[in-house]
Parts: C-alpha cells; sequence; structure tokens
C-alpha cells in the first residue's frame, strides 16, 4: 500500500480560522488575516476544535493518491459520498497481469494462500480467454461494417475488456485519487481509524491521518476513532481494546 498526500489547501488552518474569526466580526477579511499570527491560529483552532465546531473546516480540501489498494477498500471508500474521486479504469485499461491484495489472515496459512493465489491465476487465465475470444467477434463485425483495420483493431479491444473485466475479484489492486474537505476526513477517520473497521481501509485511514496531521496538526489533533472522545458508540460490539487505541491515536 502507498499513501500520499499529494495536495492540499494552502495554510489551510489559516484558511479555517480566518472563516470561524469573520463569523462574529464586525472587520473584513483582510483586517482578520493581519492579526492572525502562528500562535494566534494554533489557539484559536484548538478552541474551535476542542468546542467541535466544524463547519469552517469545510473550506479547506485535501487530496490522496492510493495504489496497493484492492478493489474491496475502494468500494468501501467511496460510500464517504462528499469526495471526489478518480480511479483507474478497468474498462479502458487492459490488465495482461493484474496484481492483487491477500489479506494477512489467508497470507499467514500455505493451503489458504495457495488456493487464492490460484483463484487469482486462474482468473487472469479466464480473462485473456476472454478477452481473445471477444476480440475477435468484434473486429470480424467492424470489418464487416467497412471500419480500417487498425481502427477496428483498437475498438475490438476495448470492447472486448469492458465485458471480460467481470470476472475481476475484489482482490484486484487499483489505483485512486481522491479529494475530500477536512470535515468529511473527521467523519472518515471516525468510521475507519475504528478497530471494527476492515484492516486494508483502516490502514488507509491511519497513514492518511498521519499525513494531515503533518500539515494542518491543531485542525486533526483530536481526530480518529469515535472512542477519542472518551466512550465507544459500538455498544455491545466494541473492540474492547479503548485504552490501547486511544493510546495509538495519541501517539501517531
Amino acid at each position: 500500500m502507498n499513501v500520499k498526500l499529494i495536495q492540499y489547501t494552502n495554510e489551510p488552518e489559516k484558511v479555517v480560522a480566518t472563516a470561524a474569526k469573520l463569523c462574529y466580526s464586525p472587520s473584513g477579511v483582510d483586517e482578520i488575516q493581519k492579526g492572525l499570527d502562528d500562535e494566534k491560529v494554533e489557539k484559536f483552532i484548538s478552541l474551535l476544535m476542542g468546542l467541535g465546531h466544524e463547519s469552517p473546516i469545510e473550506h479547506i480540501n485535501f487530496t490522496f493518491a492510493a495504489e496497493g489498494v484492492s478493489r474491496v477498500l475502494t468500494h468501501q471508500l467511496v460510500r464517504h459520498r462528499i469526495a471526489s474521486y478518480s480511479q483507474q479504469s478497468q474498462r479502458y485499461v487492459k490488465l495482461d497481469q493484474f496484481d492483487y491484495i491477500i489479506p494477512p489472515s489467508i497470507k499467514g496459512i500455505k493451503e489458504a494462500e495457495d488456493k487464492f493465489i490460484k483463484a487469482m491465476e486462474d482468473d487472469q487465465k479466464t480473462y485473456d480467454e476472454l478477452v481473445e475470444i471477444l476480440q475477435k467477434k468484434h473486429m470480424d463485425r467492424f470489418l464487416k461494417d467497412g471500419v480500417s483495420k487498425k481502427k477496428a483493431k483498437n475498438m475490438a479491444e476495448k470492447k472486448a475488456i469492458e465485458d471480460s473485466r467481470y470476472v475481476f475479484p475484489n482482490a484486484c489492486e487499483t489505483k485512486i485519487v481522491f479529494t475530500m474537505n477536512a470535515r468529511t476526513l473527521m467523519n472518515f477517520f471516525h468510521h475507519r481509524c475504528c478497530e471494527r473497521a476492515q484492516w486494508e481501509i483502516r490502514e488507509m485511514a491511519t497513514r492518511m491521518l498521519r499525513e494531515v496531521r503533518k500539515v494542518a496538526p491543531s485542525i486533526f489533533k483530536y481526530a480518529g476513532p469515535n472512542c477519542l472522545k472518551g466512550t465507544c458508540p459500538e455498544g455491545t460490539m466494541t473492540c474492547g481494546n479503548m485504552k490501547s487505541v486511544i493510546e495509538k491515536f495519541k501517539n501517531i
């Protein structure tokens, strides 16, 4: 897994402080910003986040690139709807040898890992065979319709891979770029840093949190699973490790 913060709003905490202060100030933006040095920004943001006043943090955005993740992860990721996503297309990208993610619980058992790898190899073989069969069918039709050989070949391959991709598994490795505002990120961290989140998206969320804390430490000081607030909302479904989880995210 490779997760990178590739872009974010310039001076994010100053932007948030400016927006929040404007709500209660008779002054204009220029005057507000003149009075905001780093110390004042940090102090004000800490107060704001401590009160749970999150609407001003919607003004700042963070763009991440993730590679080496599965489609299982991205199916969960896109459920966070106030965000923008651009994912590698299996419709336009022919996967001559797809990479895949092996869950740690499978990787530790030889018999399970062997079966898993065989299933991946069988999927690749079936995909290749389907591409070949469908490509020939579409090529013949396009040539019959008077399309040039070069254009017919390109069109036939595209038509072939868009349907052959149906055999690819959820384990298939993918790449995605996505953008969230800070409030959406807070919600994302509440749900996906939790021990009850699946291991892969939990790992990605934890890495993302590390990245945003570097550039907006005061805003994301309290970010993480819901139990950081002092109580676990999962009831009987709690992981039971609240103390160690809180310690982990304090020192992340």
